[in-house]
């Protein structure tokens, strides 16, 4: 968690409107501490600018999406990338994909505006993320590719100020530039800030640094507290933490206790509790509304069950013992546990996104949830009007005594169990036809227009179900990566930082001293787990140096395949030569094949007969 004093200044600042998009996706990072751009932020906008009139010039008119992003494309031509490449010179290169991302924003933000071109922005803004792509796998420099063309943060300016620094591997999750998130120098870049290969350097936050230690075969120097800020770690400790938060509820709903006292694991489910509300209040804080999501909602909605379970508790321990209020309340607090017990099980979905099923699923259900809102939208213009119509029969005789009975009879209709027989004698005729109409409207109409938005949002995800897994994998990962904590305590290891280390002791201890500190009671609680990740990464420092010696790449792992590649010279066999007369051009139709084909064989003909006549 970060410095008291700068968790409560974070979002003091006036220019919320103008860094929403910034703010959007993921959590920031933090800004108070966030050096400037290295290339200044005017320079930056004016690559922009460069770079949008080309796409504009490339692109004149509305042209189909599938001539842009097709194999040999002959309007994304290696001319156009190089040309793009050299948009910021020699100098101001390395931001020139970043700034391609930030062209995208702009053309996807005008399709909103101009919605009679919005066909023609759109097609510019896929060619931003395939012309980013072609400059990403393109680069042999992977050091320079990883550190300065993904992870430097660059500004650029809007109403005359410069905006937060980012990099490009943030801006193409927050954008959801799945052509980019999906190329290969972008996916090795996430995996190494998902192991802890590449990491922030403590000097410069801006800058992401190759870990020296990844070579290094000694076990006991891989014992780091400041490991802990690696992703897959953290990731792995919250799965451990859930399925223990999981056990302890099952534990406390299974043993229940007619008096009314808290038993330790009982206890101890509500100190997990009140770990995860001080996690999910800290960020908030410091993140704003854009923290909160379907997950957040889900997860407080968790919370907010246990609270009342444990408040209910309280109050039947204030009463006497067997007295029927403390057994009225125990058994109340009881209930609110159980009926929480969906959701524990559900929020473990939460921390399997990293497994490929769970991961496409719930990226389904995201975008199911968000289809859902158009259903419900107009739902509710048809239940406050046919409501009002029965409630307006209702009252015809001064009184209103059917309420009850109307809401249930509407919900029945709405999840298709509509009961006609109460609706007989209520204001005959009208009552029982305008039933009719209304189930007919909400089951028939409205239901199945929401069967139809989820096909379409499943069939949209399903077809591109690796892209949208890997740019979920991307998103989890630039979550941990930019997380504004300086030292890592999950919840509900949070409640010690809290009372044991920020309330004793940060207010007057120096910083370094209060560094050393935080770094001693880490090391201490996640023992365990470190000694298990040192044996991960010395066994993979092993690996690294056997790549080392053979010349090869540190995350080069050898295949069946490749053991005897060495071995086999094709090109001296002239198996090399066989394939590629009989290879097909890839994206040329045949018609042009035989064309040119017939072009060549007239040319040589050409020249026998030009010999001939010599």
């Amino acid at each position: 968690m970060v410095r008291w004093g700068r968790l409560m200044g974070f979002n003091t600042h006036d220019r919320r409107q103008r860094l929403r998009d910034e703010m959007q996706s993921l959590l920031p990072t933090r800004r108070g501490d966030m050096p400037p751009s290295p290339i200044p932020g005017k320079e930056v906008t004016k690559i922009c600018l460069r770079l949008r009139h080309q796409l504009e010039t490339i692109i004149p008119c509305e042209i189909e999406e599938s001539l842009i992003t097709t194999a040999r494309s002959h309007i994304i031509t290696p001319q156009v990338v190089a040309l793009a490449r050299n948009a910021g010179g020699e100098e101001y290169k390395a931001c020139v994909v970043f700034c391609l991302l930030i062209v995208k924003k702009w053309f996807a933000k005008q399709a909103t505006l101009e919605l009679w071109d919005s066909d023609l922005h759109d097609v510019r803004a896929t060619a931003c993320e395939v012309i980013a792509k072609h400059i990403i796998e393109a680069e042999e420099d992977m050091c320079y590719l990883l550190e300065d063309v993904l992870l430097k943060r660059y500004s650029y300016v809007v109403d005359g100020e410069d905006t937060a620094p980012a990099n490009a591997i943030e801006k193409a999750v927050d954008l959801h530039a799945l052509r980019v998130i999906g190329s290969s120098g972008y996916q090795r870049c996430i995996s190494f800030l998902w192991k802890g290969w590449l990491v922030q350097d403590d000097d410069d936050p801006s800058r992401f640094v190759d870990w020296k230690k990844k070579g290094v075969t000694n076990y006991w120097s891989h014992i780091d507290p400041d490991r802990m800020r690696v992703p897959a770690y953290q990731n792995a400790l919250q799965i451990i933490i859930s399925v223990a938060f999981l056990a302890l509820y099952t534990g406390s709903i299974n043993t229940q206790n007619p008096g009314g006292d808290l038993d330790p694991v009982e206890g101890l489910l509500y100190i997990f509790t009140a770990g995860f509300v001080f996690d999910e209040a800290a960020k908030l804080w410091k993140v704003g509304r854009y923290y909160i999501s379907f997950w957040n909602a889900f997860n407080s909605t968790l919370y907010a069950l246990l609270i009342v379970s444990f408040v209910t508790r309280m109050i039947a321990l204030g009463h006497d013992w067997e007295s029927e209020q403390r057994m009225y309340f125990n058994t109340l607090s009881y209930n609110f546990l159980a009926f929480s017990a969906p959701m524990f099980w559900m929020r473990l979905l939460l921390y399997l996104d990293t497994f490929r099923f769970f991961g496409a699923m719930l990226v389904v259900l995201k975008v199911m949830m968000k289809e859902s809102l158009i259903f419900f939208a107009m739902l509710f213009f048809v239940l406050v009007g046919f409501f009002q119509a029965f409630i307006g029969m209702d009252q015809v005789d001064e009184k209103i005594t059917a309420t009850t009975f109307i809401v249930q009879s509407m919900l029945a209709a709405i999840l298709q169990s509509p009961e006609f027989e109460g609706f007989d004698n209520f204001a005959p005729p009208f009552g029982i036809i305008l039933y009719y109409i209304f189930t007919f409207v909400v089951m028939v109409i409205l239901l199945n227009i929401l069967i139809a938005l989820y096909n379409s949002a499943y069939e949209d995800i399903t077809d591109n179900a690796v892209d949208e897994y890997m740019a979920l994998v991307s998103q989890k990962t630039m979550q941990y990566v930019r997380a504004p904590d300086e030292n890592v305590f999950i919840a509900p290891f949070n409640l010690i930082e809290l009372f044991f280390l920020i309330i004793p002791f940060e207010w007057w201890m120096d910083e370094k001293s209060y560094a050393r500190l935080n770094d001693y009671v880490m090391g201490f609680i996640y023992s365990p787990l470190l000694l298990i990740t040192a044996a991960l990464e010395t066994r993979e420092a092993h690996r690294v140096k056997f790549n080392r010696k053979r010349g090869e790449a540190d995350d080069d792992s050898m295949q069946e395949w490749e053991e005897l590649a060495g071995e086999v010279d094709f090109e001296a066999e002239g198996w090399d030569k066989k394939c590629e007369e009989v290879a097909p051009e890839i994206g040329v139709e045949q018609a042009v094949v035989e064309i040119r084909q017939l072009r060549r064989e007239i040319s040589e003909v050409r020249e026998m007969v030009s010999s001939m006549l010599q």
